[in-house]
């Protein structure tokens, strides 16, 4: 299974692919050793984070799969529709998917998304505009959703009621 290890400014992106899918790309604390990529799947993935840090990619078009319950999967396909710089409430994420009364198993279910960043479960925050639940931890959630708004040009990290 071929794995990279890129240097993003939220730390260590490590990226996996397998079968030709990107299977996971996480980030990771600390100094890791970055070596040349062989694989061009993996290349692509790099080059498309490093467009979307830099401001210039929105959406990735990367094939992506990750193993998941068809529940995950539902609520991970949820999640690649919130648009870029936008934000959206667990609570209004459960109503989109018809399961008002699923926001634990929602916010659960983001919280197993291995596909950081290209999956955009940092784009999902509390009822009350506030930032919860990343498993990045808050400080990059915060920094990402910064990110885009400043692409953006909105300068929002709070959820728009």
């Amino acid at each position: 299974m071929p794995i990279a290890y890129h240097k993003t400014p939220v730390g260590v992106a490590k990226i996996m692919e397998e079968d030709n899918f990107i299977t996971s790309i996480s980030i990771l604390d600390g100094e890791h050793e970055i070596h040349p990529v062989e694989s061009p799947l993996l290349q692509k993935a790099i080059e498309q984070l490093n467009a979307y840090f830099a401001g210039e990619r929105k959406n990735f078009d990367l094939p992506i799969k990750q193993s998941g319950t068809v529940f995950q999967q539902q609520v991970w396909e949820q999640l690649l529709k919130i648009a870029y710089g936008k934000t959206v409430s667990y609570l209004q994420q459960s109503k989109s998917m018809n399961n008002p009364l699923g926001i634990r198993a929602i916010a659960a279910a983001n919280g197993k998304n291995n596909l950081w960043i290209v999956v955009p479960c940092h784009r999902v925050i509390g009822s009350d505009g506030n930032l919860t639940g990343y498993a990045g931890g808050l400080w990059r959630k915060k920094w990402l959703l910064e990110h885009e708004a400043r692409v953006m040009g909105t300068g929002q990290t709070k959820l728009e009621l």
